[in-house]
């Protein structure tokens, strides 16, 4: 299958039609519906459900574009790193960073690595650790900034020098808001909104010395935003880190570390064996030192 051929299957989904596509790629029509009924073909499943004046996707063909686009993407990006290495140091270097106090090494390293470079461009993604080792494991970033339990056994990392305090976060005129501190034993009988990975669930429960079904979990999220506003209805109590939240407060919440005290530590992750473009590979480097760990492989 080439790489022409994608192509033109996303300009057409993009379009919805097949003319109009045509004339963004620069090929006649029938060359272009030609290509299609050979890839459809190829494949053994149609793509399109063709109308008379415009066309769109099967089931197939959505999950199609889907996988389209990223080999897309990652061949751009291939071709970007080798045009970048035989020119004087820069390109771009891909981090996933949870929202923790880990964020605010970002912008520091960031910052005196381009004071040095200043070709060096970056690509930012925010999420939650399970949507950034999947975005790790299709090659799409670099680096993933994760906050731990987090399985590593996959992937070189170093430890960065970050602790983040768990907690919960609450309305400010919430009577718990007073506190200093949270027992968890507090936690029980209170509507809960958690974070949605699994493994964290899981510590959780075992910080509580409970199951899941004797407390009352309202809601799981991956990111505090929309947490937050269902808070500020009263809805639930956020069990989360305090660097979540301290990195861009909201008037009206207030949060309040756990006691006995929870913490819980970072890594920055890159998928074993990758070969590095020179802007990733001084990105790394700039991390270590900011960080003042060793590189820990998981060995």
């Amino acid at each position: 299958m080439e790489i022409r051929v994608l192509k033109y299957f996303l300009a057409v989904a993009s379009e919805g039609n097949i003319t109009k596509a045509a004339e963004v790629l620069h090929i006649t029509q029938p060359t272009l519906s030609r290509q299609l009924l050979e890839l459809e073909e190829s494949l053994g499943t149609p793509l399109f459900v063709r109308g008379k004046r415009s066309i769109s996707l099967t089931d197939s063909g959505i999950m199609f574009q889907q996988r389209a686009r990223e080999i897309i993407s990652l061949i751009e990006k291939a071709e970007r790193e080798i045009s970048e290495e035989n020119q004087m140091v820069g390109g771009v270097v891909s981090v996933g960073c949870v929202e923790s106090m880990a964020s605010l090494i970002m912008p520091e390293a960031m910052a005196e690595l381009s004071n040095k470079y200043p070709l060096v461009r970056y690509e930012f993604y925010t999420a939650d650790g399970d949507d950034i080792r999947d975005e790790l494991d299709s090659g799409s970033i670099d680096f993933g900034i994760l906050v731990e339990p987090v399985e590593t056994s996959k992937y070189e990392f170093m430890r960065l020098n970050v602790k983040d305090k768990w907690g919960v976060l609450m309305r400010s005129d919430d009577k718990l808001a007073d506190k200093e501190s949270i027992d968890i034993s507090d936690l029980i009988d209170l509507p809960l909104i958690v974070p949605r990975r699994t493994i964290v669930k899981e510590e959780i429960m075992d910080w509580l010395g409970t199951g899941s079904e004797q407390l009352n979990i309202v809601a799981s999220v991956n990111l505090l935003t929309n947490a937050i506003l269902l808070a500020e209805k009263k809805l639930g109590y956020i069990v989360c880190i305090g660097g979540a939240y301290m990195i861009r407060p909201k008037d009206g919440m207030k949060f309040v570390p756990f006691s006995p005290e929870k913490t819980s530590g970072h890594v920055v992750a890159w998928k074993r064996n990758r070969i590095f473009n020179s802007a990733a590979r001084l990105f790394v480097e700039q991390i270590r030192q900011l960080a003042g760990e060793e590189p820990d492989t998981g060995k």
